[in-house]
């Protein structure tokens, strides 16, 4: 693309933004702090037992919040129409769509954890039956959002990215946990985990997705409404020096074309399997198919190894030591917004009692090196310090102390290959907004 024309379309991008996004922006903002204001007040007077008063303050939230979904679902389908117009660049659509997630995952998270906190409240029936509805449209607000996330993956940017750390096994469940997010998907997963640790490489995880996800959605659409069972198996080929080739099997029940061979230059699983310097080969047999592909991955450093059989010294010791209980740990929430950082400690203030904030990555590694924590909360977009910056920091400490304090990363960011970004700077889980409560409460418990 010539450099006139690419500033052609960062133009009809930023039209495209002023038009269209900053006013829909400023009204779904305007009726979020509405709905959450509207909530937080109800969820006081219920403390209080004024559940009349309460149930007013619920209807107003409910009825915002209704608003505030359909207008994002309008806002949705406008960028969708203006897009298709503007231009078919993959790299501006998906910087913008990518931004647009990241906003819209904010507040749909707080609408999604107030929900959840007041449903159990002893609301009378009317009160309740509306708030359930209004949870049941954020519900399918969240639905469609992450079906924006999984359809990224059909856009291609041959540019080479930064190569990252991650397990391909991780990496393949992650995908498939993307996919199953859709309404109607069709396909019964069957992913083979043998030798987990054997598959940390170095590479791109986005390209890897983007392969599967495509092959998923080949495999559903040539028999809609069918279930079909699909076994992922994979296993080292070879390894040289430098790299390493691994061989990805897939096996369906049923008989079909995963890569239309005549259809190559048009086909988009193809098309970054040969981009990666990788192979496929296709196998009929009456009532399966099989697709194999190879790709190569970069071997990780031997100061890397050393790291990761350091790290699992650490978790057998962990293992070695008593359980605590939630009520009993010490935890440091990183979240430069002040209404996510309430709402995070309105969920977790009645099962935690120590828990300590931080607002940014350089406020985080100061009160890591001062105070003794059980598990670290780090957002990730933040002033100052990023929390993937703050995560390689606290990493980098512990090599000389022969600790390990449990990072999850608690981020609106959850475009393709965000959740393995988070892993490389040294964090062990990740959970994107929007969440409900019991989830994060779960993931908590799994390093306690």
């Amino acid at each position: 693309m010539s450099k006139e024309a690419d500033n052609n379309l960062e133009g009809k991008t930023s039209k495209i933004f002023e038009t269209i996004f900053i006013g829909d922006k400023k009204v779904i903002e305007r009726y979020s702090i509405i709905a959450l204001f509207s909530l937080i007040v109800s969820i006081i007077f219920i403390s209080f037992d004024l559940r009349l008063i309460a149930g007013c303050f619920v209807i107003v939230a409910c009825s915002t919040g209704i608003i505030v979904v359909k207008k994002a679902f309008h806002l949705l389908h406008k960028i969708g129409e203006s897009f298709e117009e503007a231009s078919t660049s993959s790299e501006k659509k998906d910087d913008v769509i990518t931004d647009f997630s990241h906003r819209i995952r904010e507040p749909l998270n707080n609408l999604v954890i107030i929900g959840d906190l007041l449903i159990g409240s002893g609301l009378q029936k009317k009160q309740k039956e509306l708030l359930e509805t209004f949870i049941a449209s954020t519900n399918n607000m969240v639905n469609t959002v992450n079906e924006l996330t999984m359809q990224t993956a059909g856009s291609i940017n041959y540019e080479d990215r930064k190569k990252i750390r991650f397990n391909l096994v991780s990496t393949i469940q992650n995908t498939i946990d993307l996919f199953s997010l859709k309404d109607s998907a069709w396909i019964d997963f069957i992913l083979i985990k043998k030798d987990i640790s054997v598959f940390e490489v170095i590479g791109d995880p986005i390209i890897l997705k983007q392969i599967f996800l495509d092959l998923f959605n080949t495999i559903e659409s040539q028999d809609p409404g069918q279930t079909t069972k699909v076994t992922i198996g994979l296993k080292k080929l070879r390894e040289g020096n430098t790299e390493s080739f691994i061989n990805f099997r897939i096996q369906t029940d049923r008989d079909m074309i995963l890569i239309d061979e005549k259809g190559i230059p048009g086909n988009l699983a193809a098309k970054l399997i040969s981009f990666s310097n990788g192979y496929f080969h296709q196998e009929f047999g009456n009532g399966f198919t099989v697709l194999d592909f190879t790709l190569p991955f970069l071997n990780l450093t031997l100061e890397v190894r050393k790291q990761m059989a350091s790290s699992k010294l650490e978790e057998l010791k962990l293992k070695d030591k008593t359980t605590k209980e939630l009520k009993d740990v010490n935890i440091l929430l990183v979240e430069d917004n002040s209404i996510n950082q309430k709402i995070t400690l309105l969920t977790l203030k009645p099962l935690v009692y120590n828990i300590d904030t931080a607002i940014n990555g350089k406020e985080a590694l100061d009160k890591f090196g001062s105070s003794t924590y059980d598990l670290i909360l780090m957002d990730i977009q933040m002033p100052v310090m990023s929390g993937l910056m703050a995560a390689e920091k606290i990493r980098a400490l512990e090599l000389s102390t022969n600790a390990h304090v449990p990072i999850i990363a608690i981020t609106a960011n959850a475009m393709l290959g965000d959740k393995e970004r988070c892993l490389s700077a040294g964090m062990d889980d990740y959970i994107s907004k929007p969440f409900q409560p019991a989830a994060l409460i779960e993931k908590i418990k799994r390093f306690l």
